[in-house]
């Protein structure tokens, strides 16, 4: 039998094994002790509610660790997103690739205005290296290899 109870710091309802009745433990969504309340008749959730699925017939026990002092969380905080990572401050090593093809319009060819733009937003002190690049591919209408170039922008962002 388990025991249902709310932190009562974030709400987050939580579900203990009954022998955990009056241990401190901390709660995983705030990491504040909760202390675990002692089983009744409103808080007992007895084993398996309904045959009607193949899921609520495994009878599953679920435990929170229990830990004298704070937990480490066992999630990690993911990285921010590049451009959230640039406005804050924490400059990375980052690439930024520039190809011809990619810069062709009918009868115009902008790479050198679409390669300037590029270098004036990253800006002359955040500039690490710029690289030309030669790479092969086939075109899908022709089916023929084709041969063009690029630059590889290292720059920090």
């Amino acid at each position: 039998m388990d025991i249902a109870f709310k932190c009562p710091n974030c709400r987050q309802e939580l579900e203990v094994d009954a022998g955990a009745s009056g241990q401190l433990l901390t709660c995983p969504t705030c990491a504040k002790p909760v202390t675990v309340p002692p089983p009744d008749a409103m808080n007992m959730k007895i084993g398996v509610a309904s045959n009607s699925s193949a899921a609520a017939k495994e009878e599953k026990h679920f435990s929170v660790p229990v830990t004298a002092s704070p937990s480490a969380p066992l999630i990690k905080k993911s990285a921010p997103p590049l451009e959230v990572a640039a406005k804050e401050g924490h400059k990375q090593v980052r690439i930024k690739t520039i190809r011809h093809t990619d810069c062709k319009e009918v009868g115009h060819d902008n790479f050198d205005k679409v390669v300037s733009e590029a270098l004036a937003k990253i800006g002359e002190t955040d500039l690490v290296s710029i690289n030309t690049i030669n790479y092969s591919y086939i075109e899908m209408g022709t089916q023929k290899m084709l041969t063009d170039f690029g630059v590889l922008i290292v720059y920090r962002g």
